[in-house]
């Protein structure tokens, strides 16, 4: 019998076998060294920019190990005199265009270009800077972007188009000009992003970074006429430890209980309350919708980042998402309705601050409808990393805390709550509820293992009394864009669809602690399902406190009362803010804006032969200085185009004749009459 000899390559005089590797870079790494690279992750596509993971392959010279495919017999050096030297001034070139207010840097702590220049012996940049300062864009309620900190390595556009599928930000220019930056030069708060975060994550510079809201918490703790509570999601305990030198994934609940009060907050209390809450809400909005023939299949609303995503991408699938709040919007809503009689206190007293794993949870806290008569319902959000900054700044020994307890009973939770920030984990939450309800019998067996895994995109068929549900489980934004074209497209046939915007769900949250580990998310995963096991409730509907607050306080699930406070509805965000563009400049102030729709309905109904009629007559009757024409979309009235806007007027089924002879009221509108009643403008009758 023939042996296979397995294929193997030399790397630094030690032989290593090929696996599968995709390139050159893996196998080093397999083979314990750490090649220093700015632009390879393995969940993005190989770009091959910083040219920091060079390696020396006998008779072939100097290559990029992230770019070069394995070859069995290559003899490959990783560190020669040569390599060093091209490193180290690879690595001050980019510090001499670089901010170096490193002390003040978000990333401080870790910047992976600090760290090299560390590593690699950088005492002394020998180049002159030849940057200007540009300005922060502090446009986004979820991130900060500091173009003077980006290293070009391209790692945020990639995750943005390629995991996301969203491609806010892209590289604009060329050369010596070339930078990333969001569409038409726009601020990022301006663009189609949905404030995810993940190109913050893998920045590994302080380029972006996520929003600090920090201080704003430290005046609240500080002013002594507000009682300020705090609630805490559950992917943050498994999160938060990696900051004080944990391991991923191991639960630190107590400690950070311990932590919250010290720094003086009035009571601790756990999201996985609301997350009970929301399973109670959501699963029985599912079970009406399937017995009752109500819109499927339903999407679950809880991330932030994938409502967002629906409304600008798919807003005719807004029915299909649940009304269900997530549980930070949720707990905010109950909490500020609940506690100032309890309290006796006002509302405007009452404020909430939670801290999450998520960077798009900031977006959703300013959302004008998560909140009363522009009194937000959370007040501020934290993200993992913020919480960290607290308890250090504030000197609190972490690993010395001993554990103390939440406050009730918004601190009392089941493993359904927990489970939460996991991908699949608000289904399986949902169908622990759904399961027993619909049959009217004990769930003894509360594990669902076929909603389980780490793929992107996830199907499961199960069975509860008789009826078969088709599931779907998406993480990731490119994936979710998938299962909605389908259903969109009317192909679907699944009845619950659970979507999560960040890789791995909120365990893979941009505030979380930012990392190089491989195996990180999964750690942080299984430390949530270990968290669950070891609570002696797992169904949601075992919380006694969440009856008691039905029985007292909301009535009925899904009941008036419930409905107002944890419910909600969304609107359409299809187009980027501000995207028509000037095709006519007006020569002075006194101008009528004139702007046309060439979206996809209104182009194929002769929204082009609108604009062009619009130009022509513009120019023949000299009116380019009394006319502001712009063309772009969308006005979403894409069923009544061509649409156009002439002033402050919809025209739908808009012609050119019908566009002109507006134009030509308006215009004969604003000028004086020679002599009485000669013009009577339609615009002028009042």
């Amino acid at each position: 019998m023939n042996s296979v000899t397995q294929p193997t390559l030399t790397i630094d005089g030690k032989t290593v076998a090929i696996e599968g590797e995709r390139n050159l870079l893996e196998l080093v790494r397999k083979a314990n060294i750490d090649l220093p690279t700015f632009c390879y992750h393995s969940e993005l596509s190989v770009y091959g920019a910083c040219r920091l993971c060079l390696v020396q392959i006998d008779g072939r010279g100097i290559q990029g190990a992230c770019s070069t495919p394995p070859e069995p017999g290559l003899k490959i050096q990783t560190t020669t005199p040569e390599i060093r030297e091209i490193r180290r001034i690879a690595i001050e070139l980019l510090l001499a265009n670089h901010d170096q207010s490193c002390p003040t840097c978000p990333r401080s702590a870790n910047c992976q270009l600090q760290s090299l220049a560390l590593r690699l012996g950088v005492k002394k940049v020998r180049f002159q800077s030849v940057h200007k300062q540009v300005a922060l864009d502090e446009s986004s309620p979820s991130l900060v972007r500091d173009p003077n900190k980006c290293v070009l390595c391209g790692d945020c556009v990639r995750m943005c188009s390629e995991i996301q599928g969203i491609g806010a930000i892209d590289f604009a220019h060329r050369g010596h000009d070339v930078s990333v930056q969001p569409a038409f030069g726009k601020q990022l708060g301006d663009v189609e992003c949905v404030n995810c975060g993940q190109c913050a994550s893998v920045c590994p510079t302080g380029a972006l970074t996520p929003k600090s809201e920090v201080d704003q918490v430290w005046d609240l703790l500080a002013d002594k006429k507000k009682t300020v509570v705090v609630q805490i999601a559950p992917a943050v305990r498994v999160g938060l430890g990696e900051c004080f030198g944990l391991k991923p994934g191991e639960i630190t609940t107590g400690r950070i209980v311990a932590a919250l009060k010290q720094l003086g907050f009035d009571q601790i209390y756990d999201t996985s309350f609301a997350a009970d809450l929301t399973v109670i809400e959501e699963g029985t909005e599912f079970l009406e919708r399937k017995t009752e023939g109500g819109q499927l299949p339903m999407f679950t609303s809880c991330c932030p980042g994938w409502v967002k995503y629906a409304e600008q991408y798919f807003p005719e699938l807004l029915p299909n998402l649940s009304t269900c709040r997530s549980p930070q919007a949720m707990f905010g809503s109950l909490v500020k309705a609940m506690l100032p009689d309890q309290m006796n206190i006002e509302r405007k007293d009452l404020k909430v601050v939670a801290i999450m794993p998520c960077t798009a949870k900031k977006f959703e806290a300013q959302r004008p409808e998560m909140g009363v008569n522009g009194d937000p319902d959370v007040d501020n959000v934290l993200t993992t990393q913020e919480l960290a900054q607290m308890i250090q700044s504030a000197g609190i020994m972490f690993d010395m805390l001993q554990p103390e307890s939440f406050d009730m009973p918004f601190g009392f939770y089941t493993g359904a709550g927990v489970i939460f920030g996991n991908s699949g984990g608000v289904m399986e939450a949902v169908l622990r509820y759904a399961a027993e309800k619909a049959t009217g019998k004990r769930l003894d067996q509360v594990e669902f293992q076929q909603v389980r895994g780490d793929s992107g995109l996830r199907e499961a068929s199960i069975t509860v009394n008789g009826s078969v549900l088709k599931l779907a489980i998406v993480h990731g934004l490119r994936n979710a864009r998938v299962v909605a074209e389908q259903v969109r497209a009317g192909k679907s046939h699944y009845d619950l669809i659970e979507v999560m915007a960040c890789p791995g769900g909120c365990v893979g949250g941009a505030g979380q602690p930012v990392t190089t580990s491989p195996n990180a998310r999964a750690l942080r995963t299984k430390g949530l399902y270990h968290a669950d096991k070891t609570l002696q409730l797992h169904k949601s509907q075992d919380n006694v406190f969440i009856t008691e607050c039905y029985a007292k306080f909301l009535g009925d699930i899904g009941g008036e009362k419930a409905h107002h406070l944890l419910h909600t509805s969304y609107q359409s965000r299809r187009r980027i803010a501000d995207e028509f563009l000037p095709l006519v400049e007006p020569k002075g102030e006194d101008k009528l804006k004139v702007s046309v729709c060439l979206g996809t309905n209104c182009f194929l109904n002769g929204s082009q032969e609108v604009l062009n009629g619009v130009l022509r007559h513009a120019e023949q009757s000299g009116l380019e200085g009394k006319l502001d024409v712009r063309a772009g979309f969308c006005f979403e009235k894409c069923e009544t185009g061509p649409t156009v806007m002439i002033g402050n007027e919809h025209i739908e089924h808009c012609t050119s004749k019908k566009a002109i002879e507006e134009i030509n009221n308006r215009i004969e509108c604003d000028r004086p009459a020679q002599l009485p009643n000669t013009h009577v403008c339609k615009h002028c009758h009042d």
